[in-house]
């Protein structure tokens, strides 16, 4: 009886198990493909089908996309506006979002609600305007222009974030700290912000992820100081084969490994299952 009974949970294990291989090879396998054909040898990017490892291993196709014209300026503009992006974002995001969690003021309802619907506009709506007002400014083409703008992109989802991060956390540890002496400040930074990282770490992960990936805006507020993104899509329709592929390995390569630099955070904050 006891098998009988335990035998549902053992396929409802399997199944999850299955589901959850067949979706890592959905993401995975496109990742693969264009990892192949980005360190194969150009002439196997137009075979078919394509080669399940590349043979010989050559760098010679990543070689001649880093070698065109422009990629590693366009890099360092896109490191530098996904930089400024996430140190604005967090210094910004994260007190609006404890302060939603923490304290109860009139509006705070509405409030949440308007961050909300900041991202119902299309990026259009937003980029025109502020293309013409950075003109006016005198800020044009410029990569704090474009900082600016992916910050207004990305604040939404970490005032959002921190918000649920820091109302996750007891209010009760910041008061006991505060009657053995700690000001209401020595208390955060010492009892809730520790306690927030993992929540951080997500946050700044999707405004790195977003900042890096954004083409619309950078297309539109830059012309010499393009990023990676949208110098690759300018170009796409008059390149050939192997510098899309290459272009498209090398635009993933910053965010897996910013990912795996913070991926210890994000297990802390989805939890450890342990026995």
């Amino acid at each position: 009886m006891k098998s009988r009974a335990s035998f549902p949970r053992v396929l409802g294990r399997i199944l999850t198990y299955v589901l959850a291989i067949l979706i890592a090879l959905w993401i995975l396998a496109p990742i693969y493909l264009i990892g192949v054909s980005a360190f194969g040898e150009k002439l196997s990017a137009y075979t078919y089908p394509r080669p399940f490892w590349p043979a010989p291993f050559t760098i010679e196709t990543m070689s001649f996309f880093l070698k065109s014209g422009g990629v590693i300026k366009s890099v360092q503009s896109s490191v530098i506006v996904a930089m400024i992006t996430l140190v604005l974002s967090t210094l910004i995001g994260a007190p609006a979002g404890y302060t939603i969690a923490r304290f109860i003021f009139s509006g705070r309802d509405a409030f949440r609600l308007i961050v909300v619907s900041t991202r119902s506009f299309p990026i259009v709506i937003l980029s025109i305007p502020l293309a013409v007002t950075f003109i006016e400014w005198g800020m044009y083409d410029s990569v704090y222009s474009l900082a600016l703008m992916h910050t207004a992109l990305a604040l939404p989802f970490t005032i959002l974030i921190t918000s649920s991060v820091f109302a996750s956390i007891p209010r009760d540890l910041e008061e006991a700290a505060q009657t053995l002496g700690c000001s209401q400040l020595e208390a955060f930074l010492r009892i809730s912000l520790p306690l927030a990282l993992p929540g951080l770490a997500a946050a700044t992960l999707f405004t790195f992820v977003l900042s890096w990936n954004e083409v619309f805006a950078a297309v539109i507020l830059t012309v010499r100081n393009r990023t990676l993104p949208a110098l690759v899509l300018t170009v796409l329709s008059e390149s050939q084969l192997p510098y899309r592929f290459a272009g498209g390995f090398f635009m993933m390569v910053p965010s897996l490994i910013f990912m795996l630099f913070i991926r210890r955070y994000l297990l802390n904050l989805w939890g450890r299952v342990t026995k």
